[in-house]
Parts: structure tokens; C-alpha cells; sequence
């Protein structure tokens, strides 16, 4: 069977919760995603001040995505993540506010969005590192494509949604939403069991930290997970060519189509994603995934069409979500649960930096040569670099799960 396993959600009521608490705050997550750009466009009419934005956002999430790793297994998962989402409730409440003002405080965009980045990094190592203690080992392949399910339906919900409760209803609207979906997974995780940490996890300190960092660094399977996914989001991320790729299609009309087109491409890969468990050798699917990326946004800047424009980014997207699946196996699998928490940190950084760092890379080569060269010089070396990797890296290429698993029995179910 093709279709997605569900079995898991059947199985266990703590994921069950988690599922359905993640999916409400995601789509929130969503809408202020689009809000708190336009918003900031919309007071400063400034397309650097939105650029500075994501920079403010990217220096603490960087930082605390270290910390809020090693606070996943110094400390319960559930509560850390309690923690971060308040945070983040109160974050949004502050949005909330100055929307209502007379006249808005672009300041307080500007202190705000690096608070939330910061919490965001404290709260996804916990919630990444749960997952792993509320299911089966054998469950794993079937939980992350639930998991990417989950997070594409609210890539693709949110925004679009976004744009018509900004038009028809105000940005108050749109984060007084998002705060709502917050307390719906507050609700979610209060019925959670907690996630203690391991019986012998050590206090938060750089040199937890260094071990988390060393650990990786020594396994080949690991560093290749982290190569392959920066090299493919560095040389073919194209979103930031989004607008003007858009004028040649029709315009502004367009632009939500290309955006929407690689989640699309997602969801469809998550959907019938039931052949994923039948899978051993995820090193390789990675590989060939991330270089399918590749070869879809060689075949994007080719595009002479619109239609064949967003095929080849749903194409891009599904290959993306299958490298996704098969990372966050490998991840969960073999990493003791000690330092899961550590290392999601580090993977953090490791498919947050590659887009951004993707998207500026993109803009500036456009910018000294053609958007097509751009684009298609990209996707090549997107091809090339994945296949280095590959070479470079013997025990990722060959890692085959039936011989590498560890033994962390999900919660409630020793």
C-alpha cells in the first residue's frame, strides 16, 4: 500500500495529542509567518526592512538552537516545550497589542521577531527529541512522514489563509488567531505524560554542549544528513527569485503559485509516502532525493511555462520531503536518547541556515549574471555537491537501518 501509515496516531494517545497540538499551533505559526513581514512592509514600506527582519530572527536561533538542545535532555521534553510555546503566546500577544494601536511601533517588530526566533530555538530540539519516546522503533519512518503531513498541510493552509484574514479582517485578526492555536497545543501537551530526561543526562554547560558537537562529528551517517540537506537548500534555493520569476509568468498573481508548488509537491510525497518503512537503505534515499531536488530546479529554470514551472517545484518539493523522512529516520533511530536533544539542535541550525544562506546566495548571483543562471547553475551544483557528499562519505551512503538502530522504547509503552 502507497497510502500514508496512520498507525501510529491509532497506537499511541501521546502522539495522538502531539499530532493534533502541533498541527493547530503550526498553522498560527503560519499566518504570522505572512503577517509580521507584511505588517513590517506595510509601516515602512521598506523591502530591506523585511530583509533585516529575517536577519534579526537568524542570529538568535542560531544561538539558541545550541542551548535549547542541550536544555532538551537536561530537562522534561513536554515542559520545555510548554515553556517555549507560552512564551511564544505572550510573544504574539505583544503583536497583537501594537496591531490594535492607532499607529503600530515598528520597534516592536523588530523586539519581538528576535524573541520568537529564540524561543523557536529552545522549543524544536525538545519537540523533535519527543517523538522518538511516544512510538516504536519500527514506528519511526511512519512518524516522520506524519510529521511532514502535517507540517506541509500547515505550509500550505496557513499562508493562504493568511492573506485572506489580513484583507478581510486586519492583522489584529491574524495574531489574535495565532495566539488562539497556541492555547489549543498548551491544552494538547497539559493531557501529555511527561519525558523525563535519561537517568544520567548531564547538567546544561558548554561542555554538554561540545559532546553533542563531537558526537556528530563522528558519525559519517550523521554529518551526511546535515552536508547533503545545506548543500541542496545553499545551491538550489530559488524562492528568493520568487518575484521576479513571477513577472515573467503574469505577475503578482503568479507569485502565490510558486510558492504554494514545492508544498504542494510535499504533501502529495507524505500522502502516499506508505512504501517509506519497505525502506532500509535511507542513506542512499537521501542521497538520490537531495539529488532530485536538483535535477527538478534544473528543470524549473529551464520552464517556459507556468505550467511546467510549478510541476517541476511540486517535483522539487516531494523529492524534498523524501530526504526529510528518511533524515529524521536516521536521526531518530540511531542517536541514544541522551543526546537527542543535542543533536537536534544541530540539525536545527543545519536545515534553518541552508535556505536563508540559499536565498541570499541566489539573489546575488541573479543579480551579477541572469535569474535563469542563477537558478540552473544552482540546481547543477546542487547535483554535484550531493554526489561529493556521497563519495566523501562511505558510511552514510551505505548506512542501512536493519544494522543500525538503538533501543529507546517509546513512553507508555516498556
Amino acid at each position: 500500500m502507497a497510502a500514508m501509515d496512520v498507525g501510529p496516531l491509532k497506537r499511541h494517545r501521546d502522539f495522538r495529542l502531539l499530532f493534533v497540538g502541533q498541527a493547530a499551533s503550526f498553522f498560527g505559526s503560519m499566518v504570522t509567518y505572512v503577517a509580521l513581514p507584511y505588517q513590517t512592509f506595510q509601516l515602512t514600506h521598506s523591502t530591506l526592512a523585511v530583509g533585516l527582519l529575517s536577519l534579526a530572527e537568524f542570529v538568535p536561533l542560531m544561538i539558541m538552537a545550541f542551548l535549547g538542545g542541550a536544555l532538551s535532555d537536561a530537562f522534561d521534553r513536554r515542559r520545555m516545550v510548554q515553556i517555549a510555546e507560552l512564551g511564544s503566546a505572550l510573544g504574539i500577544g505583544v503583536l497583537l497589542v501594537n496591531a490594535l494601536l492607532p499607529s503600530p511601533r515598528t520597534w516592536v517588530l523588530f523586539a519581538v521577531a528576535p524573541v520568537l526566533a529564540a524561543l523557536y530555538g529552545i522549543f524544536r530540539p525538545s519537540l523533535d527529541a519527543m517523538v522518538p519516546r511516544l512510538v516504536t522503533k519500527e514506528e519511526l519512518p511512519a512518524a516522520a512522514a506524519l510529521e511532514g503531513f502535517r507540517g506541509t498541510l500547515g505550509e500550505i493552509a496557513g499562508p493562504a489563509l493568511a492573506g485572506i484574514i489580513i484583507a478581510t479582517a486586519g492583522l489584529p485578526a491574524a495574531y489574535a488567531i495565532d495566539t488562539a492555536t497556541y492555547g489549543l497545543s498548551l491544552a494538547a501537551l497539559w493531557f501529555m505524560r511527561a519525558i523525563p530526561p535519561a537517568a544520567d543526562a548531564p547538567p546544561v554547560s558548554l561542555r554538554s554542549i561540545a559532546e553533542g558537537v563531537r558526537y556528530a562529528w563522528s558519525r559519517q551517517e550523521l554529518l551526511g544528513t546535515y552536508a547533503v540537506d545545506m548543500i541542496a537548500m545553499f545551491f538550489g534555493m530559488p524562492m528568493a527569485l520568487f518575484p521576479a520569476i513571477a513577472d515573467k509568468f503574469g505577475g503578482a498573481d503568479v507569485l502565490g503559485l510558486l510558492y504554494a508548488a514545492p508544498a504542494v509537491g510535499s504533501l502529495a510525497a507524505t500522502l502516499t509516502s506508505g512504501w517509506v518503512p519497505r525502506v532500509h537503505r535511507h542513506g542512499l534515499a537521501v542521497i538520490l532525493a537531495a539529488a532530485a531536488w536538483g535535477a527538478a530546479i534544473v528543470l524549473f529554470g529551464f520552464a517556459e511555462t507556468l505550467w511546467l514551472a510549478l510541476i517541476a517545484l511540486a517535483v522539487a518539493g516531494g523529492a524534498d520531503m523524501v530526504s526529510g523522512i528518511f533524515r529524521m529516520t536516521i536521526w531518530n533511530q540511531t542517536i541514544p536518547d541522551r543526546l537527542r536533544g543535542r543533536l537536534a539542535g544541530i540539525e536545527q541550525v543545519s536545515y534553518t541556515s541552508g535556505p536563508l544562506l540559499g536565498n541570499v546566495e541566489a539573489g546575488v548571483l541573479a543579480s551579477l549574471t541572469s535569474v535563469r543562471f542563477s537558478v540552473v547553475s544552482g540546481g547543477v551544483l546542487c547535483v554535484v555537491g550531493v554526489a561529493v557528499a556521497a563519495l566523501a562519505l562511505p558510511a552514510f551512503r551505505l548506512y542501512d537501518a536493519r544494522a543500525n538502530r538503538t533501543d529507546s522504547p517509546p513512553v507508555g509503552v516498556l
